[in-house]
C-alpha cells in the first residue's frame, strides 16, 4: 500500500476536480499510454493500468469518498474498502471512455460496431499571379480520387460472392482481450475493424471496392487573396474507413513574384526611374497600376526616393471594403554617355548653380554642418 501513487497525483488533477475534469484527464492519459499506440513498451503498459485504476476509483461517488476520507486503505479488497469491482466493472469503464476516444458506437450489452473513421486530409499547391489575386480567378485542377469499383459494383467482393459476418467479432469489428484483472477492447484481428469478411476479394480493386482515379475539381481563388492562403473544398480528401466522411482537399495558394509590383498587404509599392530634368523641373507622369494607367505631378525639386502616395491603387483585401494604395519610390537618373557638348552644358549649369549652391542644395549646408561638428 505504501508504494502506490496518489490517485489524484496519477491524474494530474485537485482533489476537487469535477466528474468531467476527471474524465476529460482520464481519457488524456489513457490516449497517451494506451497499448495499442506503445507497442512492447512496459512503461506506457504500467502507466496506462495505474491511470484506468484511478479512474475507476474516483470516477465511483462511493468509492472517492471512502478514498478522500481513508486513502487506499478505504479502497482496497484486503481490507474490507471498494477496490475489487472485478473485470467485468473496469471493462464498462474502459468502453465508457474509449467509445469517446476512438469513435466505438456501444450498443446493448456494451457491444461495439465497426469504427468509423474520417478520410485523411489532402493539399494542393497552386500558383497564380498578382493580377489574378488582386481580380480574382477560376481554373481547374486535377488531383487523385477514389470511385467506385465497376466491377463489384462498390462492394469489394468478386461477382458472385458474398460479403460474410466476420465470425472472429461478430460484426462488431472489436474483440474484448482480458489480461488478469483488465480487459481491453482492439480491432478484430481478421476484419481489422470492418465487422465483414470478404472471402474472395475482387481482383479489380483487391477487394477494396473502390478504384483511384485522377479527377477535375474546379477551383475559385476569390479577389484580394493573400499569398499562404488556403481554400478548403469539402469532401475532396482521402476517402473515409467503414463509410466514415471523407477528409477535405486544402488548395494552398502561392502568389508569383511581380516584374514591376511588390505587394504589402492591400498595398503596392514600386520603383520609378525619373529624368534628371523631370526632377529639377517637375512634371506629369504616367505609371501603371493593376487596372491600366494613371498620372500624378511630380513637384519641381523632387530628391531621389520620395514617394508618391495614389490612393486606392492597390488591392482591395478579402476582408477589406476599399482598395489599398499605390506607393510611387522615384529613383532619379544620373545621364550616361554624354557627348562634348552635352558635358559642357553640365558643366556650365554646374557653375551656375555653385554661384548660390546652398538655395539650390538645400541638403548639402546641413550635410556640411554635421561634418564640421563631427570633426570638432
Amino acid at each position: 500500500m505504501a508504494n502506490k501513487r496518489d490517485f489524484y497525483e496519477i491524474l494530474g488533477i485537485a482533489k476537487n476536480a469535477t466528474d468531467d475534469e476527471i474524465k476529460k484527464a482520464y481519457r488524456k492519459m489513457a490516449m497517451k499510454h494506451h497499448p495499442d499506440r506503445n507497442p512492447d513498451n512496459k512503461d506506457a503498459e504500467a502507466n496506462f493500468k495505474e491511470a484506468k485504476e484511478a479512474y475507476e476509483m474516483l470516477s465511483d461517488p462511493q468509492k472517492k469518498a471512502a478514498y478522500d476520507q481513508y486513502g487506499h486503505a478505504g479502497v482496497d479488497p484486503n481490507m474490507g474498502g471498494f477496490g475489487g469491482a472485478g473485470a467485468q466493472g473496469f471493462g464498462d469503464a474502459f468502453g465508457d471512455i474509449f467509445g469517446d476516444i476512438f469513435g466505438n458506437s456501444r450498443g446493448g450489452g456494451g457491444r461495439s460496431g465497426p469504427q468509423v473513421y474520417r478520410g485523411g486530409d489532402l493539399r494542393y499547391s497552386m500558383e497564380i499571379t498578382l493580377e489574378e489575386a488582386a481580380k480574382g480567378h477560376e481554373t481547374q485542377i486535377r488531383v487523385p480520387g477514389w470511385n467506385n469499383c465497376e466491377t463489384c459494383s462498390g462492394s469489394g467482393a468478386e461477382p458472385g460472392t458474398k460479403i460474410e459476418t466476420c465470425t472472429t467479432c461478430g460484426g462488431q469489428g472489436q474483440v474484448r482481450v482480458s489480461q488478469g484483472f483488465f480487459s481491453m477492447q482492439q480491432t478484430c484481428p481478421k476484419c481489422r475493424g470492418h465487422g465483414q469478411f470478404i472471402p474472395k476479394p475482387c481482383k479489380k480493386c483487391n477487394g477494396e471496392g473502390k478504384i483511384k482515379q485522377q479527377k477535375t475539381l474546379e477551383v475559385k481563388i476569390p479577389a484580394g487573396i493573400e499569398d499562404g492562403m488556403r481554400i478548403r473544398l469539402t469532401g475532396h480528401g482521402e476517402p473515409g474507413v467503414n463509410q466514415g466522411p471523407p477528409g477535405d482537399l486544402y488548395v494552398e495558394v502561392h502568389i508569383k513574384a511581380h516584374s514591376v509590383f511588390e505587394r504589402d498587404g492591400d498595398d503596392l509599392h514600386f520603383q520609378m526611374p525619373i529624368s534628371f530634368a523631370t526632377a529639377c523641373l517637375g512634371g506629369t507622369v504616367e505609371v501603371p497600376t493593376l487596372a491600366g494607367k494613371a498620372s500624378f505631378e511630380v513637384a519641381e525639386g523632387t530628391q531621389t526616393g520620395r514617394t508618391f502616395r495614389l490612393r486606392g491603387k492597390g488591392i482591395k483585401g478579402i476582408r477589406s471594403t476599399i482598395a489599398g494604395d499605390l506607393y510611387v519610390h522615384v529613383q532619379i537618373e544620373t545621364p550616361i554617355k554624354l557627348n562634348d557638348q552635352q558635358r559642357q552644358l553640365i558643366r556650365d549649369l554646374d557653375g551656375s548653380l555653385k554661384s548660390d549652391s546652398f538655395k539650390h542644395n538645400p541638403q548639402e549646408k546641413g550635410w556640411f554642418d554635421r561634418v564640421k561638428q563631427f570633426f570638432n
